[in-house]
């Protein structure tokens, strides 16, 4: 072990010589704080050793006054700290430097840095562990900046920076997201000679995978002599962080052929990128080996898990992670919440939220948001005007993503000028994103008026988003106003705005097949064209109509026809008609809004074909089922 850790452990662990303690039980017995500063102040509830060393009972030894304040620290208990720091600062102690290195850790645990950083200022001769404590304290409260400014003068104080200092430093930058910072510290430990420990290794790569610098934490993992649980958990959840599930899965197998088990974290991550892909036959698989490995379904663990099966279209399996679950806190209710919400289900979410109050948690911004969501994707407009209103009953204060949801739900009911009128009354200025939703309501409804207006102060306030020009042309091309939609498509050309080209995808014996609209380059194009004839010809027997409403080009009927058969949509779903065994569940996912006429032809092909099959889209989850949604044709 480096000189550095010896120090810092000498420094944790020596133990003065002092007098004995008056009784031996004071050394078995576990010391414990009240978690009320009320409870705080009585001497028979926590801070009896206190009384007894002022009485003179016990004696006042290093070893004592720290397993006093190790305790505190544990508890987190203030006002216990306070009464700790106060009785050491009238002892003949007053001046041990392990004690109040102790204390600025303590400070820190109870999440007062401030008394912390009172305390390090107070000491006569800092050491390594004093900075380390206070720089760490800053990194656990939330103060990256802080701990980082401090690093200067530590050095120019002449002290090197120990692996426990470069953790919590690269913590820190990894938070900050700055490069320069992150690159900075590397730079550092390599002078010291930290940078290939194995906890500081692993701190570095994490640090370069917040800062989305992949190819940085990799060369870091390359080059550590050895690698532990945590090396791989940073780089696995690194990839994870950066939607890259293919690859976070491939390092989650490489990891077990190394001989590293997976710990809850690792499958934490891996479940967070399998949601962002959908990808749902991976997360069985995932999910099985939890089981077979041991491993409990924690609170931690089986909210990502819950999560991952709702984004990947199973709301059955999600339901049950939910039931099983004997712990459950407020992330495992909100993202149960959520999941209501994304698939149209507000009776559900309303009653799942009628749930939650009953239970006594208490509920926050993320629970509005998701029920305020559910509402406004189910059509609850009074349900939802009603839990907009509670916000304040629970101490909760609306923010801009509220109004968002807000103007969405009165949008997508048609209530225009409503919807409108409530933007102007806001206490804050409209951002881009509230403009944005009464924009899409507009779409929806074919208003212009109200549509030219909201988009007016979206290109105002947000001239680089691409999306509210296309929503704007579409409003004018929907309503027939041709000369309007021309104008908004020359502005779109000469400010180089591109419609994002439609995609859907289809996951197929772990193999993902990607269409494109009007798409010719798969290998089997010819069969999937002959399918899709084949499926519409049998949807329009049984009563499907095509609503050439949704081509939005100023050609004839017959050309507007011919340009609906071949969404990318449609081609996906005839594909999985093709290569999957009757019965099986069909799940699609598209990178943008599903179209009115696909919408249609799938509630068909459900009832025709005897399918079930789940759709998402950039919004929502569409669960078709013997000729009906889950929305309920309400989106």
């Amino acid at each position: 072990m480096r000189t550095h850790h010896r120090l810092l452990f000498h420094h944790l662990r020596r133990r003065r010589t002092s007098k004995p303690y008056t009784s031996a039980a004071h050394l078995a017995a576990p010391f414990s704080f009240p978690s009320s500063p009320a409870a705080a102040s009585s001497s028979s509830s926590g801070l009896r050793e206190l009384d007894l060393l002022h009485a003179g009972e016990l004696a006042p030894t290093p070893r004592l006054y720290h397993s006093i304040i190790t305790a505190c620290a544990q508890s987190k208990n203030l006002a216990g700290a306070r009464a700790i720091h106060a009785h050491l600062s009238r002892s003949r102690l007053a001046g041990d430097a392990f004690l109040l290195n102790s204390l600025i850790h303590m400070y820190c645990k109870c999440g007062t840095v401030s008394d912390a950083r009172h305390v390090f200022d107070g000491i006569p001769s800092q050491d390594v562990v004093s900075w380390t404590y206070l720089i760490t304290g800053y990194v656990q409260n939330d103060m990256p900046a802080e701990s980082l400014g401090l690093l200067p003068d530590m050095l120019r104080a002449r002290f090197k920076p120990s692996g426990f200092t470069f953790t919590s430093l690269l913590k820190a930058a990894g938070t900050c997201g700055g490069h320069g910072i992150g690159e900075q510290m590397h730079a550092l430990a390599v002078k010291y000679n930290w940078d290939e420990d194995v906890y500081v290794g692993s701190a570095l790569l994490d640090m370069y995978a917040r800062c989305q610098q992949m190819d940085m934490a990799i060369r870091v993992f390359d080059r550590l002599d050895s690698r532990n649980e945590v090396s791989w958990n940073a780089l696995i959840a690194g990839f994870a962080r950066k939607g890259d599930g293919e690859t976070t899965l491939m390092k989650f197998a490489e990891m077990q052929r190394n001989g590293f088990g997976a710990t809850h974290f690792t499958y934490s991550s891996v479940f967070s990128a399998l949601a962002r892909i959908g990808a749902l036959e991976q997360g069985r698989w995932v999910h099985a080996h939890m089981i077979k490995s041991g491993q409990k379904l924690s609170a931690f663990v089986g909210n990502t898990m819950l999560g991952m099966y709702a984004k990947s279209g199973s709301m059955v399996d999600a339901r049950k992670v939910f039931d099983r679950m004997d712990q459950r806190d407020l992330v495992t209710w909100n993202t149960m919440l959520t999941a209501f919400a994304q698939y149209g289900l507000g009776k559900e979410a309303v009653a799942h939220f009628e749930e939650i109050r009953k239970c006594g948690i208490q509920l926050n911004h993320i629970t509005f948001l998701s029920v305020l969501t559910a509402c406004s994707h189910g059509g609850l407009v009074k349900e939802g005007k009603h839990y907009f209103d509670m916000m304040k009953d629970y101490n909760v204060q609306p923010e801009i993503d509220h109004y968002v949801s807000f103007v969405d739900l009165l949008g997508r009911a048609g209530l225009l000028k409503e919807a409108l009128i409530f933007v102007f009354k806001m206490p804050m200025e409209p951002t881009a994103a509230v403009w944005g939703a009464l924009l899409g309501a507009c779409r929806m409804h074919k208003n212009a008026k109200i549509g030219q207006y909201a988009a007016d102060h979206v290109f105002e306030l947000d001239p680089d988003d691409t999306g509210p020009p296309v929503l704007l042309y579409n409003i004018y091309a929907s309503t027939g106003q041709w000369n309007d939609a021309a104008r908004v498509r020359k502005m779109m050309k000469a400010t180089g705005v591109k419609k994002e080209p439609a995609c859907s995808w289809v996951e197929i014996e772990n193999s993902v097949h990607m269409f494109v609209a009007d798409d010719n380059t798969h290998p089997k194009t010819e069969e999937i064209y002959r399918m899709w004839e084949e499926i519409n010809m049998r949807i329009r027997e049984a009563g499907y109509v095509p609503n050439t409403d949704h081509v939005l080009l100023h050609i004839n009927e017959q050309e507007r026809e011919t340009k609906l058969q071949y969404h990318s949509e449609k081609i996906a779903l005839a594909f999985a008609l093709i290569n999957m065994p009757a019965g099986a569940m069909i799940r699609i996912m598209k990178n943008i809004r599903i179209c009115g006429d696909c919408h249609s032809a799938f509630k068909y092909v459900s009832k025709v074909f005897k399918r079930e099959i789940v759709v998402r889209d950039t919004n929502r989850f569409h669960h078709f089922s013997n000729g009906s949604c889950s929305c309920g044709d309400y989106w």
